[in-house]
């Protein structure tokens, strides 16, 4: 990255940080949450960028929000950033900062992770294949103020959403919902390439019994599934997963080949299909966490 400075701040009066969907009546102990799914660029962000709109996109979930919508119209509360995860990754903790980044910011030589070593904190750096997203150095208040103006606001939140439903029901399961690129699924050296991962922390963010329900319901369709591989969960999986006042998670990863055109970032023709799956396997899901507590 170069010694230029981008010294910009942006207008968060003008931006919606995140939709939510259902979150009056709760019909299942579930919460969904869609923290990667945004393609909402501020422009500010985008004119200091070195890359286009259309090679920022590359780090998006594209469409996930509309794959699970069905199951969030089912009486599953649903809660989708609408800002992409290269402005901020909320799916990181807020501490993974890398210093390296700005010109005016805190200098201990400390990057506060791996993710942040190789440009993918909660600030990214760069986005596949090693393309910066800046050719200068940033703002360290200005990076503080997309924390306090979406990360802050975005888990909050989510954290209220987890507690109404604890409070409904008892417990509750939160859904983290991601693709993944079909390059990864491809060089797996099986010879059906991977649909679907089931994060579950090895087991440690829910009971077996609840992600392998899960895995049935996809499994019946024929899609193949693995259990943590190439993902095992992230930050919100790790982090809201608090078994002793039942909260238990899980992250899914789908196959972005089998739903869209990776090239264009269009629905393909088999979306509709693939969104009506998941949806329902989501909701027998929640079916089956009812009968689980009881």
């Amino acid at each position: 990255m170069s010694g230029n400075i981008l010294d910009f701040r942006v207008d968060y009066s003008k931006l919606k940080i995140f939709d939510e969907f259902n979150t009056k009546d709760f019909n299942f102990p579930i919460v969904l949450s869609s923290p990667h799914a945004g393609a909402c660029f501020p422009p500010e962000f985008l004119a200091n960028s070195a890359l286009t709109e259309h090679e920022l996109k590359i780090s998006e979930d594209c469409f996930v929000t509309d794959l699970v919508k069905e199951a969030s119209d089912g009486g599953i509360p649903l809660l989708s950033l609408n800002l992409p995860r290269t402005f901020v990754d909320v799916n990181r903790d807020k501490i993974e900062m890398d210093e390296t980044m700005f010109f005016d910011g805190p200098k201990s030589n400390d990057i506060n992770s791996r993710r942040c070593r190789v440009g993918l904190g909660v600030l990214h750096r760069v986005v596949y294949q090693n393309k910066n997203i800046y050719n200068g150095l940033l703002s360290f208040e200005e990076a503080k103020e997309r924390i306090k103006n979406v990360y802050d606001p975005y888990h909050k939140r989510l954290k209220q959403l987890v507690d109404k439903c604890v409070r409904k029901f008892g417990f509750c399961f939160l859904i983290d919902c991601h693709s993944m690129p079909s390059m990864i699924c491809n060089i797996m050296n099986e010879s059906k390439p991977l649909d679907f991962c089931i994060c579950n922390l090895f087991d440690e963010s829910c009971p077996p019994e609840i992600s392998q329900k899960l895995y049935q319901e996809l499994d019946a369709k024929d899609f193949r599934i693995e259990f943590n591989r190439p993902y095992a969960g992230a930050f919100i999986t790790f982090n809201y997963c608090q078994p002793r006042k039942n909260i238990y998670t899980l992250q899914i990863e789908v196959n972005r080949n089998i739903y869209m055109d990776e090239q264009s970032y269009q629905k393909n023709k088999n979306f509709q299909y693939v969104a009506h799956t998941i949806s329902q396997a989501i909701i027998e899901l929640g079916h089956f966490l009812l009968d689980f507590k009881k």
